[in-house]
């Protein structure tokens, strides 16, 4: 026997379109909320020229090394640059460090205009395309740049120092390895 498939709400039960508008609702916003879950109102603007704790960039300025100007001088201590190598990479990471805010500031911009597109009274799956492809775009410029800054750094450094650091970068992935895993849970 099979029963009849009507689109019809019946009485106490919510009809086929309106759960498969939830779903897709559902679905819409599990696809866009990695974006969505940054649109967080702009922390206030840095001191003037990016001085913010004791560098350019402050917390989240030239992120090589992590972000901070301290994490930095420690892992140069750690790697064992020379004051040459320090003065180069740090000529290269201020000097990408305009490029780098801009496209801070248009993932921004990006998201706010996510967080509009889901919370228009009307949703339009246009403009949520749209936007995606935008935010796509946006996301591949600034990691080719992210990732041009990296090399730029790495050839400044000995293979040594790259292989150091790449032990550095193990050990920290070792620790932090077990944070995101569960215990197994028993089964009921």
């Amino acid at each position: 026997m099979s029963l009849p498939l009507t689109l019809a709400a019946r009485p106490g039960r919510p009809g086929l379109r309106r759960v498969a508008a939830t779903a897709l609702l559902a679905a819409a916003s599990a696809a866009l909320l990695p974006g969505l879950a940054g649109a967080q109102p702009a922390p206030p603007p840095p001191p003037p020229h990016g001085m913010a704790h004791g560098g350019p960039g402050g917390h989240g300025g030239p992120g090589f090394f992590g972000g901070s100007p301290r994490h930095l001088e420690r892992m140069l201590d750690r790697i064992g640059a020379t004051e040459q190598q320090r003065s180069q990479i740090k000529q290269i990471l201020a000097a990408a460090e305009p490029g780098m805010q801009a496209d801070r500031e248009a993932g921004r911009a990006l998201r706010e205009k996510a967080r509009a597109v889901f919370t228009a009274p009307t949703l339009d799956a246009n403009a949520a395309e749209q936007l995606r492809l935008q935010m796509v775009a946006q996301h591949d410029q600034a990691s080719r740049k992210h990732l041009q800054v990296m090399l730029d750094v790495a050839q400044v450094l000995t293979p040594e120092q790259r292989a150091k650091i790449g032990e550095r970068m193990a050990q920290a992935g070792e620790r932090w390895r077990h944070r995101g895993e569960r215990p197994p849970q028993p089964k009921p």
